[in-house]
């Protein structure tokens, strides 16, 4: 089987991914990020009167035309306790930010505008038009109106929205859930003492969080042993659970201790291919069991989350009916890089500004896929396309962007 390129990989991926369209119903601060699933309509008016927008003087505009003019103040309006009578000629009410404009009055004469007399009355220093300073009824939204549309990724300006409609709660699609299952008889978790050849599994806790962080449920199937029969059972407590995805990490190869490709496909699995042309991150899993995605990634923990960032997070989006996060910019090289082979390669390197405001990129002189620290030291990922020529310093390379 040759090599496929990630593109096409990406494609095929997604081409077999069907969106999740589940709903569920969840209260407003459970909301964030959730992505809405039915439009949603006001159920009041907003503002619900005539509000006056500054502090100050309600007034009729008639009696206050011009500057030098007495009012005598009546009453009081503020937030939450408006002014029950009405504005007559010559009166005033004196009156805050977000109070109900009384009857009668027509706009608002800011404090600072009104020279307070000894008798209760104000003198105009400011000449007032009709309408001024007053955020009429229903300027924001109407009753009715569908001021959120479905499949909004709920952030906190929604999230506002929606309280001020008088929701307490939302529809939205249920979150992706992601199954996750590290394999190998040299993996013990973090917290153990590893035996003379064995090493603590990583990757689990990184694409967790990668998961989580695409707004996916996680669930955790553990460390399985290179053992077809405790595999089979980690697979059908996977497939049993009703997750979307089944995240594999190891073993997705064919070699003689690589399991988990032969046990899935006894288990029904329908591979679709394996091996991507990608540097780091060959050997690629990606088939479909019953209604569950399978996404096999690489035992190696950089390869496994390169992958994870290009294949897990796009999927997860598909699924969720998400945004897709844009990662990709660009950057000019500070040291060249040479020529590149057949596969696509993903290094490893740092950002840094610069003055004429296009950022620096440098690479880690070393690549080796197995640092994991300089992998938590890089911010971006140079991308070198398949047979791409020696870059010269100075020269401008896309780079795919590691931080939120």
């Amino acid at each position: 089987m040759s090599l496929l390129p990630v593109e096409d990989a990406l494609a095929r991926l997604l081409a077999a991914a069907v969106p999740i369209s589940d709903r569920q119903e969840v209260p407003l601060h459970e909301a964030n990020g959730r992505v809405l699933a039915a439009d949603l309509k006001s159920r009041l008016t907003q503002p619900p009167f005539d509000a006056s927008a500054m502090d100050g003087y309600a007034l009729r505009a008639s009696d206050a035309a011009g500057i030098g003019s007495i009012l005598t103040v009546i009453g009081e309006s503020a937030a939450g306790h408006g002014y029950a009578g009405e504005v007559g000629p010559g009166q005033a009410v004196r009156i805050f930010t977000g109070a109900p404009v009384p009857s009668g009055a027509d706009s608002i004469l800011l404090q600072e505008d009104a020279e307070k007399l000894d008798d209760g009355r104000i003198r105009t220093t400011f000449a007032v038009s009709a309408g001024r300073h007053i955020r009429p009824r229903g300027q924001d939204f109407a009753e009715g109106d569908a001021a959120l549309s479905a499949g909004v990724q709920l952030d906190y300006r929604h999230l506002t929205l929606s309280a001020a409609m008088n929701h307490a709660t939302l529809s939205v699609y249920r979150r992706p859930r992601v199954a996750i299952l590290a394999t190998g008889d040299e993996l013990v978790p973090p917290g153990s003492q590893p035996g003379p050849s064995q090493i603590i599994g990583s990757n689990t806790f990184g694409i967790a969080a990668l998961a989580r962080d695409n707004q996916a449920e996680v669930l955790d199937l553990g460390i399985v042993p290179d053992d077809r029969e405790l595999l089979h059972q980690a697979i059908e407590r996977a497939r049993s659970s009703g997750v979307d995805v089944l995240v594999t990490l190891g073993g997705a190869s064919v070699g003689d201790h690589d399991l988990v490709q032969s046990t899935l496909v006894a288990a029904g699995m329908q591979l679709d291919f394996w091996r991507i042309a990608m540097r780091p991150g060959k050997p690629l899993m990606v088939g479909r069991l019953d209604g569950m995605q399978v996404l096999g990634l690489p035992g190696n923990p950089i390869s496994s989350l390169v992958c994870g960032l290009l294949f897990l997070e796009p999927l997860l989006a598909h699924l969720g009916r998400q945004k897709v996060r844009e990662r990709m910019t660009t950057a000019r090289l500070v040291n060249a890089l040479p020529v590149n082979d057949k596969r696509q390669d993903y290094v490893r390197a740092r950002l840094s500004d610069a003055n004429d405001g296009i950022r620096r990129v440098e690479s880690f002189g070393k690549q080796d896929s197995s640092m994991m620290r300089i992998f938590s030291q890089s911010d971006c990922l140079i991308v070198r396309p398949p047979h791409a020529p020696a870059a010269d310093a100075g020269e401008l390379v896309p780079v795919m962007l590691l931080d939120r």
